[in-house]
C-alpha cells in the first residue's frame, strides 16, 4: 500500500519540530546561547565554553532524550498493533520496569566497572524477557484485561525488587545511582552514552519498521492474518524481540520512563487513519519530540533541585492514560 501524501507531511512537520526543539535544547539553559553561538560551535568553531556547553552537555542530553523518546514511541505503536489494544506500551506493560530492574542489578552490583556494555546489555535482556512473557500471554489469553493485568503484575514485581534493593544498597553513592535511574533522567549523559545504546537501538527500530506489514494484516484479526498468508508466530517474535531492544536501549541511556509510549501513539492515531503501520514512525517523532520539550521543562523550572524526566513524563502521561480507559469504557456501555 502506498503510503498517503498527508503521512508523510506529518513525518516531515514533526521532524521539522523536533530539529526545532532540539535546537532550542542547545539555546535554553542558566547561560543563554544565541543561535549564532551554537552554530559556531556545531561548524566547528566557538569558544572553549560555548563548546563545552553545547557539545559537552545540552546537545547530548537533547538527543538522549529524542532517542529514548523514539524508542518508547515506535515500541508502543508496534506493541498496540500486535495485541490490538490502545493500552499497550512498555511502561504499562511492564517492559521497561524488567528492564530498569535488570539494570539496577548491574548497578548494585557494580558490574558496570567489569564493561561499559554490562549495562545495555542487562536492560535488554529484562526488556527482552518481560516483552516475551507478554508474547507468550497473549497467545494463550483471550483477554486484554488479562494481558493488562500480567503487565501490571510485572511492573509490581520489579517495583518491588528495586525496592528491595534500596533498602539494601550497600553505599550511599549506590543508593543514589538507583534512585536516580528508577525516576528516569537524561541528565548527564554524554555522546559515549548514545553510541553504546546505538546498535541494539538501530537494530530493535529496524526489526520493528520490517514487521509493519505483518501489523496491518493483524487489524482483521489473527485468523484472517493468517488466511492471508501472515507466520503468526515469527510476527509475534519479531515485534518481541524489536520491542526488547528499542525499549533496553532506551532504559540503558534514561532509566525507566513511562507512558509516553502510550500517549504519543493515542495522539499521532487519528491522523493516521488508525493504520498501524503508518503509525509507528509519526508516534516515535512525536514521543521523541514531547521528551526533548519535557526535558528543557525540567532544566527552567524554578524548583530548589532539578526534577527528573521520568517523573514529569508519569504526571503528564498518567491523566491521559486514565481519560483513554474511561473514554473506552464509555464506548463500551
Amino acid at each position: 500500500m502506498k503510503t498517503p501524501v498527508s503521512i508523510v507531511g506529518l513525518n516531515g512537520a514533526l521532524t521539522l519540530a523536533v530539529v526545532m526543539a532540539i535546537a532550542g535544547a542547545c539555546l535554553i539553559g542558566t547561560q543563554a546561547l544565541g543561535l549564532t553561538q551554537v552554530l559556531e560551535v556545531i561548524a566547528g568553531s566557538g569558544t572553549t565554553g560555548d563548546r563545552i556547553v553545547v557539545l559537552g552537555i545540552r546537545l547530548p542530553r537533547a538527543l538522549a532524550a529524542f532517542t529514548v523518546g523514539f524508542s518508547l514511541g515506535l515500541s508502543g505503536a508496534a506493541l498496540q498493533g500486535l495485541l490490538r489494544n490502545p493500552l499497550a506500551e512498555p511502561g504499562v506493560l511492564g517492559v521497561s520496569a524488567s528492564a530498569s530492574l535488570a539494570a539496577t542489578i548491574v548497578i548494585y552490583y557494580n558490574a558496570v566497572a567489569l564493561s561499559p556494555w554490562m549495562l545495555p546489555l542487562a536492560a535488554i535482556g529484562g526488556a527482552l524477557l518481560a516483552t516475551a512473557l507478554l508474547a507468550l500471554a497473549a497467545r494463550r489469553q483471550g483477554s486484554v484485561i488479562t494481558l493488562i493485568l500480567i503487565g501490571v503484575g510485572l511492573s509490581s514485581l520489579a517495583g518491588a525488587l528495586m525496592s528491595l534493593m534500596l533498602n539494601l544498597a550497600p553505599t550511599p553513592f549506590t543508593l543514589s545511582d538507583m534512585i536516580n535511574w528508577s525516576l528516569g533522567s537524561v541528565a548527564n549523559r554524554s555522546f559515549q552514552d548514545l553510541l553504546l545504546a546505538a546498535p541494539f537501538m538501530l537494530l530493535g527500530v529496524a526489526i520493528l519498521m520490517v514487521s509493519r506489514r505483518g501489523l496491518t494484516a493483524l487489524m482483521l484479526g489473527e485468523e484472517s492474518a493468517a488466511a492471508s498468508g501472515l507466520n503468526l508466530t515469527k510476527q509475534r517474535w519479531m515485534v518481541v524481540a524489536g520491542t526488547g531492544l528499542a525499549t533496553g536501549a532506551a532504559v540503558s541511556i534514561a532509566g525507566a520512563i513511562g507512558f509516553v509510549g502510550l500517549v504519543a501513539p493515542h495522539l499521532v492515531r487519528p491522523w493516521v487513519r488508525q493504520h498501524p503501520a503508518h503509525l509507528l514512525i509519526p508516534s516515535g517523532l512525536l514521543a521523541g519530540l514531547l521528551l526533548v520539550v519535557g526535558d528543557v521543562l525540567v532544566r527552567i523550572l524554578p524548583t530548589t533541585t532539578e526534577l527528573n524526566l521520568g517523573v514529569v513524563a508519569a504526571l503528564f502521561g498518567a491523566p491521559v492514560f486514565i481519560l483513554i480507559v474511561l473514554r473506552r469504557g464509555h464506548r463500551r456501555g
